[in-house]
């Protein structure tokens, strides 16, 4: 059953505001919790592997169920899902925040990425069921790409500065009324969709799933795993070809370049947001704060860019902003083990900030053409799990490198390569 969609006039820009600060929300779980982590291990005298797993629940369980979790929203209606999300990351954030444990905590975690596999793909999808036309969505796209760039670093700010005022806890803690209000607002402000109706593949769903998290967790740890994540992944596409109503069906093959290309922007992006506190707070000494507060250009660059990007036609904008990434990116592979911010992080910072911001609107909107509304869920899914895998298949391979300038070469080149593939399709 198809979807009509509101008109932007109709329904203003709050219902939007209200959806990317869920999906600021998603990002912000991801990155607010790596700069914290010294005093999560002390806190709760957590083992090398409990510090691990504290941030890979989250990211294996949301990246595992995004596929799934945004086909549900299509089945049983995008809304519905979304509050179901949106209230288990709230519960699971409080969770987190009073864990007496380690083992309470990572399993908090894991729920919070259930949580946010639920909204996520739902959130990015009612924005592209209410905001249809071309003008509407690319503002659209605009400002879900400013809170999603802005997200990565405002967790690292964040972070910083609520571990040095009121401990670890806190930054759990700050998620909870956030998303309640979101709860609430949503509730209130969008009116529910209309399901497609029908039933979730749950063989495709339990394979792909298994699959993914077996896959990712496989490339840091037991390389068994791995291959039987590969072995499940083969399995899933096989089941694909013979289900009645596929997990995901043959038509989405019409966003299948688009997700390739973003997926190897998710290892960019996790990549630099990885290394770069590393080596802020490694070879230059700063503090958790301070390496929050430096990379505000960085924020504040992806949302201008993102925003303006949402507004600007043109297919050479996306080859054009993935070169500035990459110039960006090589920039700051030179960085000396004595730089500094003014004279040589802040030129790099605004370069890559301009670059992602760029990236992320358009890659977000070429996944999205060509669908139809009824699947409009699975393809915030899609698009989202690609981001995420992807990012966590990188950085696995990054973290191979001797040097943290080795990986933002790495990351130079890989941009590079996205923007030789982007030309046609974009």
């Amino acid at each position: 059953m198809t979807r009509t969609a509101p008109q932007q006039t109709t329904i203003g820009l709050i219902p939007l505001v209200v959806l990317a600060t869920a999906q600021f929300l998603v990002v912000l779980s991801t990155s607010i919790v790596n700069v914290a982590l010294p005093q999560i291990r002390a806190g709760l005298e957590l083992s090398d592997t409990g510090q691990a797993w504290t941030v890979n629940a989250y990211v294996l369980a949301f990246g595992a169920l995004l596929l799934p979790g945004g086909r549900a929203g299509d089945v049983y209606g995008l809304r519905r899902v979304f509050l179901l999300g949106i209230g288990l990351f709230a519960l699971s954030s409080l969770g987190a925040a009073l864990a007496p444990t380690a083992i309470v905590l990572i399993a908090c975690r894991a729920v919070t990425g259930i949580g946010a596999a639920l909204l996520a793909p739902t959130a990015l999808a009612l924005v592209l069921t209410l905001y249809s036309g071309k003008e509407q969505r690319g503002t659209a796209l605009g400002v879900w790409g400013a809170v999603s760039g802005a997200g990565g670093a405002a967790g690292v700010l964040l972070s910083g500065l609520l571990t040095s005022l009121f401990g670890w806890r806190a930054v759990f803690v700050v998620m909870v009324p956030f998303a309640l209000a979101v709860l609430v607002a949503t509730w209130l402000l969008v009116d529910a969709d209309q399901p497609r109706g029908g039933s979730l593949d749950v063989p495709g769903t339990v394979t792909v799933t298994a699959g993914l998290v077996a896959l990712t967790y496989g490339l840091s740890g037991p390389w068994p795993l791995a291959v039987l994540g590969l072995a499940l992944l083969g399995l899933f596409v096989v089941l694909q070809n013979r289900a009645a109503d596929p997990l995901l069906p043959a038509r989405m093959s019409v966003v299948a370049v688009p997700n390739v290309l973003m997926a190897l922007l998710g290892a960019v992006w996790l990549g630099l947001f990885y290394f770069l506190p590393l080596y802020q707070q490694h070879a230059l000494g700063y503090s958790p704060l301070e390496a929050g507060l430096t990379q505000l250009p960085l924020a504040l660059m992806v949302t201008l860019s993102s925003w303006v990007t949402g507004k600007v036609p043109g297919r050479h904008v996306l080859p054009v902003g993935l070169l500035v990434l990459a110039a960006g990116l090589a920039w700051l592979s030179r960085t000396p083990a004595d730089g500094t911010l003014p004279v040589d992080l802040l030129g790099p910072m605004l370069l890559i900030g301009t670059g992602l911001g760029v990236a992320f609107v358009r890659l977000t909107a070429l996944s999205s053409t060509g669908v139809p509304a009824a699947d409009n869920g699975l393809a915030g899914g899609l698009v989202n799990a690609a981001r995420q895998i992807g990012g966590a298949i990188g950085l696995s391979f990054l973290t191979l490198l001797p040097s943290t300038g080795t990986a933002f070469l790495a990351c130079a080149a890989l941009t590079l390569l996205i923007s030789a593939l982007s030309i046609r399709k974009a």
